[in-house]
This record gives structure tokens, C-alpha cells and sequence, in this order.
């Protein structure tokens, strides 16, 4: 079989992030060597700005719709599938994070950004690829393979298209879009009353291979810390996959190390890996936003695992796993002086286990659902998963228990233009008493398209815990979704949340460097059942009914970063707060999604 890879050109462009840099020189002294070649280059005729150019696109710049139009006399997928026609040439076409072909984003410093970036390499992509110059074209396996590209987080979209089409034989051309990936930071962030902060140096695309560095110092409500972490999603340009972390915290350290092969596609037939992790920390409890107990907690963890599957067969994909899993974890002393705190019991467990994977082949494209104005992959395919282990004393465990953990989830379409996701699962162990350090859990997420600008959003949620350890609350508060109120407010054995929102998306792109949305929202929730250290006093004005709040924010999506999250910038109003929390509350956060 020949193989027939074209670059069809590499413009080398990128972004610049507008934050202070701070690293030690060796982490960034080749990014500095580029930046000043890129600023010689600035001072050279080849981006010399004629008078009254400007540097940056206009403030009203708008976003466009992503277009890959197939050639005139190029047959559609069916058609092409139906001939048993093969890939014949392979085409590459790497955009850097701003495209010069795009009058606006054809400015001074755009150019000075793309100079410094480094676009990802040909062979990084090419070793991402499901198919190969000679095999049957298959428009199922193209798309699966577009959805591979736009799972890197540095890379913005992919697109393949076939472009030409002759005696039996179909070139392809394949379009990725660069992000940015230099990232010196200096962050800011608040939710619940608390906020976070940090300083560091990340790199998510090194030397365009793909590979990941980070070195980090960051403060939140549990810790600060310090830490360098390397991953790599294509390991050597192979399937193989590795990533560490080594952490010094306030409260103790971590170490961690990954090393695997996927199934890194649905038809994929073997997957192999292995997980050491290494943790010292103070973990703390929560009763009305404060904290009621610390203990120190030393956990350490490895697991060996393989699988092994039959590929896709009629769209299903079914896989096959088993594995090794030692899990232990000890607690130190206490630090608290409520009378009510108790250390949670000491853990050994060693363990065969098995398990199953079933994957639907049914993906669709979309924006403007929990993105701005990006490409979206939703699963609307059926995707199910189950693990059971058995731990047994005669092992080494100090327990007999089997241990489980499984989830399902759906995408249904409900009527024009609305979708309905829903997720359920469990996790936890059931020994000698019953179940222990059990947790399910169900959630629904409704999306109604009112107009191509706007959307109704609803999400649903409920936890239920059993026999749960001390360290594993389950907690309610502005950290995780009821966003008038303080972090970790309410806690308990079980939680529900209802969020609403009137979401709108606008096209708006300002200076080309992010999109904008906004919402309203409300949100009521409350948990049950009592916590397992309780605070000493209770609060006395503590309202223990459901808790709501209502609120609007700002929505600034992130699409020229490799990080790809939507900031968010909220106000919450609580409306039935207990007297001794604040009646408004600001957050500033970065999440995945809208």
C-alpha cells in the first residue's frame, strides 16, 4: 500500500495571551528566542503597517460560519461508498491560530503572534489519523477521525473534506485550526465567598508534537500549591499515551504517573495501561460554609489494566477490560476541636476486576450548545459502562467487598429543535454490612433552541449517598451549581439541584480574539439526610428548607485558547438566605462549558 501525504501549506501564525509571563528561564527560553525573532521580523519590510493600518481587527468584528465546501464533480459520501472508491492523496492544510486569508485578521500583531506560535506538525496529525492513503473511503471513519483532531484542546477545529476524484480514486484534505498554546498566567478567580488565584508557565502543544508542560503555583480554599506536570496524548508520534504530575502542596505532595494505549477509536481491538498515584493531604469537612473538621489523609494507588474488543460491528462498539487495582488509604490525626469529629476508617483494598464498555456510533455536529460559536460533537448514541471487582482478605485486602462502578447515558431529541441528555450511575463497594462508600447518582440536561441566538437551558441533578465516608460529602453550595450562596453551604447524604436558564449567543467576535454570550438564571436545591460531623452550634438563623437564588452573567468564550473554556462573570442574588450571607454574590469562573 502507497502512501501519498501532501502539505497543501502551513502559514505559521498565532495569538497572543495578554498576561504576565513568570517560569524560570529554562521552561521558556525558546518561546523568548522566538519572540524576539518574531519582534526582528516586525521591524522588516514583510510586516511593515502602512499609516493608519491597525494593529487589531475592528471591536464589532463578527463571527463567521465554518465552511468546507467539496469541489464541483466530486461525488457525495454515498456515492462515493456505493463505487468502492479508495483515498488516493492525503492533503494537509494547518491554519495557524490566526488565519492570513482572513482580511481581518491580517494585522501587525496578528502576524507577530503567528510568528511566535509553533503550528502543530504534519506528522502530529498524520499519526492521529484512522485511515490511511489506500483503504476503502469510509464518510463514517473521516468523521470519527474529525472528531479525534478536535478532541486536542490545541487544535480549534478540524475539517476533512474530499477535494478531488478520479479513476476509483478520492483525494482527501484535511483542516485543522491552531490555538494558542503558550500560556504564562497570572489568574483570578471567585465562587462561593472564596476565591482562587495562580501563577505559572503552561506550554499544550510543544515544538507542534503535541506534548504538554506545565509548571504552576496556585492557591484555592483547600491549598496552595506547586507543581510541574508533562502529558502527552501521542506519545513518540505512537497510539500511546503518558502523563505525570509532581506536586508539593501546603498540606502535603502528590505524585502521579499514567501510561497507556486507548481505544483510541471505535474500532480499535486493544488497549493496555498502568496508574501509580501517590497523595499526602489534609482533607477537610464542611457544615453551613465552615469548615467543622480536618485529618490528614495518605492514600496510594496503582492499577494494571488491558482490553480488548471485536471493533465496530452495524455502529456498536463493544469492549472488553480487566485489571488490577491496589487502593489504600490511611488517616492520620485530627484537627479539630468538635467533639463530634470522627477519623474515617483506614482502607486496603486489593483486587481483580472486569469490565465492559458498550458505545452507539452515533455523533452530531452542532454550536451555540455549550459552547460559543465552536464546533461540537454530541453523543446522542447510547454509551454504557460497568466494572465489578472482587476484594478479598485472602489477597491482602482488609475486607471482603465487591467493588462496582457504572454509568449510562442517552441524547434524545424530544421535539424541533430541543434535545434532552440524560446520565445515571453508581459507584461504591457492598461488603459484609451492606453497601459502604456508595454513591448514585442521575442528571438531565434539556436544550430548547428558541432562534438560532438563543436557548432555553435546563439541568436536573440528584445524588444519593450510602454509608459514605467522611471524606466524601456531598456538598451544595456556590461552588458546584447554587451560585447565591457561599461554597459548601448546605451538606448531607444526598442533594439535588434545578438550574434554569435563558441563554443567548450572540456573533459577536470581538477583535477576533473571543466570542460573547450571556444568561439568566435561577437556581433551587437543597440536601437531606444529616451530615456526619455536624457544625457545633448549628447557625441559628440557618434556613434548612430549599434554597434558591436568581442571577445574570456575562459568558466570554475562550476559542483562541488551548485551554477552549467559557469565562464566566455572574451575579447571584439569594433569595431565601439566612441573615449572615451576603444578598449579592460575584463569581468569576472558567469552566468547560456555557
Amino acid at each position: 500500500m502507497t502512501k501519498a501525504y501532501r502539505s497543501a501549506g502551513s502559514a505559521r501564525h498565532g495569538v497572543l495571551h495578554f498576561v504576565v509571563p513568570v517560569a524560570s528561564a529554562s521552561l521558556v527560553h525558546w518561546s523568548w528566542f522566538r519572540a524576539a525573532r518574531a519582534l526582528a521580523i516586525c521591524a522588516g519590510p514583510s510586516i511593515l503597517v502602512p499609516a493608519g493600518a491597525a494593529w487589531l481587527p475592528p471591536l464589532d468584528s463578527r463571527l463567521e460560519e465554518p465552511r468546507a465546501l467539496r469541489p464541483p464533480g466530486v461525488p457525495e459520501d454515498e456515492v462515493l461508498e456505493r463505487s468502492g472508491a479508495v483515498i488516493g492523496a492525503v492533503r494537509f492544510h494547518r491554519i495557524n491560530v490566526f488565519d492570513p486569508a482572513i482580511e481581518a485578521e491580517d494585522t501587525a500583531l496578528f502576524r507577530l503572534a503567528n510568528t511566535i506560535h509553533i503550528v502543530t506538525r504534519e506528522s502530529t496529525v498524520v499519526s492521529q489519523l484512522l485511515f490511511r492513503p489506500g483503504d476503502r473511503y469510509d464518510a463514517k471513519l473521516v468523521k470519527e477521525t474529525e472528531r479525534v483532531l478536535r478532541s486536542n484542546d490545541y487544535l480549534r477545529d478540524a475539517r476533512i473534506v474530499p477535494v478531488a476524484y478520479h479513476d476509483g480514486t478520492v483525494d482527501l484534505e484535511v483542516t485543522t485550526e491552531d490555538t494558542w498554546t503558550l500560556k504564562p498566567e497570572i489568574k483570578f478567580g471567585r465562587s462561593g465567598g472564596k476565591n482562587t488565584s495562580g501563577i505559572g508557565i503552561e506550554e499544550r502543544n510543544i515544538f507542534g508534537t503535541g506534548g504538554h508542560l506545565a509548571l504552576k503555583a496556585t492557591s484555592d480554599v483547600d491549598r496552595t500549591s506547586r507543581f510541574i506536570e508533562y502529558g502527552d496524548s501521542s506519545f513518540a508520534g505512537t497510539r500511546w499515551q503518558v502523563g505525570a504530575l509532581v506536586a508539593s502542596n501546603s498540606d502535603g505532595h502528590a505524585q502521579v504517573l499514567d501510561v497507556a494505549r486507548p481505544f483510541y477509536s471505535l474500532d480499535t481491538r486493544w488497549a493496555a495501561g498502568i496508574r501509580l498515584r501517590n497523595e499526602q493531604r489534609i482533607d477537610s469537612v464542611y457544615d453551613f460554609g465552615s469548615i467543622v473538621e480536618q485529618f490528614q489523609t495518605n492514600e496510594r494507588e496503582a492499577t494494571a489494566s488491558a482490553g480488548w474488543s471485536a471493533g465496530k460491528v452495524d455502529g456498536w462498539t463493544t469492549r472488553w477490560t480487566s485489571g488490577v487495582t491496589f487502593d489504600e488509604r490511611r488517616s492520620g490525626s485530627l484537627m479539630s476541636d468538635n467533639p463530634g469529629a470522627v477519623l474515617p476508617p483506614d482502607r486496603r483494598l486489593l483486587y481483580p476486576w472486569v469490565g465492559a464498555e458498550l458505545i452507539e456510533d452515533d455523533f452530531r455536529l452542532t454550536r451555540n450548545h455549550d459552547q460559543i460559536g465552536r464546533t461540537e460533537d454530541v453523543r446522542f448514541g447510547w454509551y454504557a459502562r460497568i466494572r465489578l471487582g472482587a476484594s478479598t482478605k485472602a489477597l491482602g485486602s482488609d475486607r471482603n467487598a465487591l467493588v462496582f462502578d457504572g454509568s449510562a447515558s442517552k441524547t434524545l431529541e424530544p421535539g424541533p429543535a430541543q434535545t434532552l441528555s440524560w446520565s445515571a450511575g453508581a459507584t461504591g463497594r457492598f461488603g459484609e454490612h451492606g453497601l459502604e462508600n456508595t454513591l448514585f447518582s442521575v442528571a438531565a440536561r434539556y436544550y430548547f433552541r428558541q432562534a438560532p441566538w438563543r436557548t432555553l437551558f435546563v439541568a436536573a441533578g440528584a445524588d444519593r449517598g450510602v454509608d459514605l465516608d467522611v471524606n466524601k460529602q456531598l456538598t451544595l453550595g456556590g461552588d458546584n451549581g447554587l451560585r447565591g450562596y457561599p461554597l459548601r453551604y448546605r451538606t448531607g447524604q444526598g442533594r439535588w439541584l434545578l438550574t434554569v436558564e435563558e441563554r443567548a449567543f450572540t456573533d459577536w467576535f470581538p477583535f477576533r480574539l473571543f466570542t460573547v454570550g450571556g444568561a439568566v438564571f435561577y437556581d433551587v436545591g437543597n440536601t437531606w439526610g444529616d451530615n456526619i460531623v455536624p457544625a457545633v452550634p448549628p447557625p441559628a438563623s440557618a434556613n434548612h428548607g430549599a434554597l434558591q437564588d436568581v442571577g445574570f452573567g456575562l459568558r466570554l468564550g475562550n476559542s483562541r485558547s488551548a485551554l477552549g473554556s467559557v469565562i464566566h462573570i455572574d451575579l447571584a442574588f439569594p433569595i431565601n438566605a439566612d441573615p449572615s450571607i451576603s444578598k449579592v454574590q460575584l463569581l468569576i469562573e472558567a469552566k468547560q462549558r456555557f
